[in-house]
């Protein structure tokens, strides 16, 4: 069953005609309709790909919600060989938001962490929707130490509407566990590579994402609040979501102009919904690239090259 968002409504009506000429073909009504739903195929096509090559900020925001859009589990299974997940902070408690653990990428054994959504109700609800409380960045921060201490690479995959905000995260220390991790990530003398690969919520994502490679896909987004919360706070009305996200500059294409990312992952034509392997792909060569390229570099060479890089930030603009 397909999904269609707002902005995709000319696809969705091609498509039903081709579902209908297919229907009346099955019961022998149109037996020559060959032709006709390749042109409405060929229509079709071209019709998303020009759509998704001028996507707004706000469409943006919808595709990297959109429900289909490959999570962190799906790169463990499109990417990833023998992966042993490592739960709990070693404090508190395990929290299922953020999921990590060690495996093999491309044969080379790896510390791989990131942001779970969930994929039905059920597992939304026992990932909070990506959304980690202090004890997800607590077991961040004891992975990538660990990492550190054996000299693996870490590969961090983003994809959080922000941290928890409940009574709870803040009374467990919230802003102390997600500095603590961004710290931690900062420090490491190991190539640290990050994909935001949904959405990339203020602290919540750059607790893990504070790394000497940030890549994005092309509609994910990566903002320091959610459209809908900016909304709130600049005019008081959160139905101007569209506004705000125009207006913060939150797509890859304009972070990579100004120096907070390091590259575009290419998705399919339509977004990584509608082709997740192909996505998972892509997003695999990006982060052997991205590796590659600090494999030479000394630990201290590494932790300058990363403390370089975002003490340059928002000196060029």
């Amino acid at each position: 069953m397909r999904t269609y968002l707002s902005f995709e409504t000319p696809v969705a009506d091609i498509d039903a005609r081709i579902d209908e000429l297919r229907a009346l073909a099955a019961k022998g009504d149109a037996p020559a309709i060959g032709e006709e739903v390749a042109k409405l195929e060929a229509r079709s096509a071209k019709v998303l790909a020009d759509l998704y090559a001028a996507l707004t900020p706000w469409q943006k925001t919808q595709v990297a919600r959109v429900q289909g859009r490959p999570h962190f589990c799906d790169y463990v299974k499109g990417l990833m060989e023998d992966f042993t997940p490592l739960a709990g902070d070693r404090k508190f408690a395990d929290d299922a938001a953020i999921v990590g653990g060690l495996g093999r990428f491309r044969g080379a054994p790896i510390c791989l962490i990131g942001h779970e959504k969930g994929d039905d109700t059920a597992s939304r609800l026992r990932h909070n929707f990506g959304m980690a409380r202090p004890e997800g960045y607590r077991k961040a921060a004891r992975l990538m130490e660990l990492a550190d201490r054996f000299d693996l690479p870490v590969v961090s995959l983003v994809d959080t509407a922000g941290a928890w905000p409940g009574v709870d995260a803040e009374e467990r220390g919230q802003a102390e566990a997600i500095a603590r991790a961004t710290d931690a990530s900062l420090a490491l003398g190991v190539p640290n590579v990050a994909v935001v690969v949904g959405e990339g919520g203020s602290g919540g994502a750059l607790a893990i994402a504070a790394c000497n490679k940030v890549l994005m896909l092309e509609h994910a987004i990566y903002t320091v609040a959610s459209p809908e919360a900016a909304a709130s706070i600049l005019w008081r009305d959160s139905s101007r979501a569209q506004d705000a996200a125009t207006s913060m500059k939150i797509t890859a294409q304009d972070l990579l102009k100004f120096g907070i990312i390091d590259a575009i992952v290419t998705e399919p034509v339509g977004g990584a919904h509608r082709d997740p392997e192909a996505a998972i792909a892509a997003t695999g060569r990006a982060v052997d690239a991205a590796l590659g390229a600090l494999g030479n570099m000394s630990r201290e060479e590494l932790r300058e090259s990363r403390a370089t890089k975002f003490l340059a930030i928002g000196r060029k603009i």
